[in-house]
């Protein structure tokens, strides 16, 4: 008999893994405790911008017209559980509001849900991102509410998603990790990820630890490299160097590589930050805090470009933002996007209000976001009504529509032909050229 999965917890996590799940050819039963949710997802569609996810899912939920019907949703615990053969737990783990560490709440809430349904075999796969020691923590949890006993296995199977890429990195990830303690629990997720397997995607066999720390190792390295090439840029600013050119100078090192050299105002978004920041809290929980110190200054870093940004602005627009008015290109944290949780561009954009700016704001996705997180910002429709009698133009996500912009275009309606580009994506010649005054963070004036 074919695997039937289940996916407990449908955000952007658990909708992209469902409806990927039910294109490698699985039977697959989607789970939320939030009815307006399941609703939505059951007509095909997605409550966030992500490329493709909405096709992919209209070729599969079941009741679309020439879909497979091989994905359904319900708010039933015990549907699920009598559905399924393998579930996987895709709920979110947020900061604590005050404190670095992970809230471990919503994953706590689901085990205890579903393992009092759990009358056979199954097999429960994590896989959000925790704190290292969580998943032996909840296989015990597992044993004692499940019906099922021993029946009832956990293993551990850490996303590796990027915003923009989700679809394709889960039909075809660069590697699969699991965490598990038995043969069987291996062998089924060789079931579950037979296809990518059989494209050459490397299958790695891990411990639970070692399976929950892949995650967060991965994203503390990433956010190691973005502040790296960003501290790289401030010294580049104080010495008159130019940092996109060492960037391109180290990149070619095939021990450094280019992606993620790229200077700018920094990371933000759900991952990166609260990660790094709940994986220093894990170690100091360990006792092995002063591993991970280096940590801090990444983060510190990173914020310290966002008020870098905010004087760049202040001094093009000389030296006070009273009676100014600021345009921002941009407000996801990151293109192919529309999460703007933690944005760096909406972070600028929230302080150069606070010190007297009127700012206008405008992203291809992200507007409805914005608004609901920092509705006293303007909005505009459009990047030229954005930007339209603005002192300073401020590019702080590095759309393709952002860089294939007519800098004459803009010019003719903007107060002061000046741009700043936040992401180091903009050609200055051709910005240059129009007439415009070019400032980016660690590259000369001209």
């Amino acid at each position: 008999m074919p695997l039937k999965l289940t996916v407990i917890g449908t955000g952007y996590l658990g909708a992209t893994h469902a409806a990927a799940m039910a294109e490698l050819g699985f039977e697959v039963l989607g789970l939320d405790i939030e009815p307006a949710k399941i609703e939505m997802l059951a007509q095909g569609r997605v409550p966030m911008y992500e490329p493709g996810l909405e096709d992919l899912l209209a070729r599969h939920v079941d009741g679309i017209e020439g879909s497979s019907g091989r994905l359904r949703f319900t708010t039933s615990w015990q549907e699920v559980a009598e559905f399924g053969d393998v579930h996987f737990v895709c709920v979110n783990t947020p900061q604590k509001h005050g404190e670095y560490a992970c809230d471990m709440s919503y994953v706590e809430s689901a085990f205890a849900m579903l393992a009092p349904h759990l009358t056979r075999p199954a097999l429960v796969v994590g896989k959000s991102t925790v704190p290292v020691g969580s998943a032996e923590r909840l296989a015990r949890t597992l044993r004692e509410l499940a019906p099922a006993g021993d029946g009832a296995e956990l293993a551990w199977n850490p996303e590796f998603l990027r915003e923009g890429f989700a679809v394709q990195d889960t039909l075809h990830p660069d590697r699969i990790v699991v965490g598990v303690t038995s043969e069987r629990a291996e062998a089924l997720l060789r079931e579950v990820y037979a296809g990518p397997v059989a494209e050459g995607t490397p299958f790695v066999v891990a411990d639970y630890p070692t399976a929950e720390l892949v995650k967060t190792a991965a994203n503390a390295f990433l956010a190691t490299k973005i502040s790296f090439i960003n501290a790289m840029a401030e010294v580049s600013e104080a010495a008159g160097g130019d940092v996109a050119k060492l960037a391109e100078a180290i990149g070619y090192d095939e021990r450094i590589g280019a992606k993620f050299l790229r200077a700018g105002i920094g990371f933000g978004g759900g991952c990166l930050p609260k990660d790094i920041r709940a994986f220093m809290a894990r170690a100091g929980e360990l006792g092995a805090d002063q591993a991970l110190t280096f940590l801090r200054e990444v983060d510190s870093i990173n914020m310290r470009r966002r008020g870098h940004m905010v004087e760049l602005a202040r001094e093009a627009v000389g030296g006070g933002f009273l009676g100014r008015r600021i345009a921002v290109l941009g407000a996801a944290f990151k293109p192919d996007s529309d999460d703007v949780r933690d944005s760096p561009a909406l972070n600028v954009a929230g302080q150069i209000q606070l010190q007297g700016g009127q700012v206008t704001v405008y992203d291809p996705k992200g507007m409805d976001n914005a608004r609901r997180l920092f509705p006293t910002l303007g909005y505009a429709p459009t990047a030229l009504d954005a930007v339209r009698g603005a002192d300073a133009v401020l590019h702080l996500t590095e759309w393709r529509e952002f860089r294939e912009l007519d800098p004459a275009a803009l010019g003719d309606v903007v107060r002061q032909r000046c741009v700043l580009d936040g992401r180091n994506a903009l050609d200055p010649a051709l910005w240059r050229k129009a007439g415009w005054t070019y400032r980016a963070m660690g590259r000369p004036h001209a």
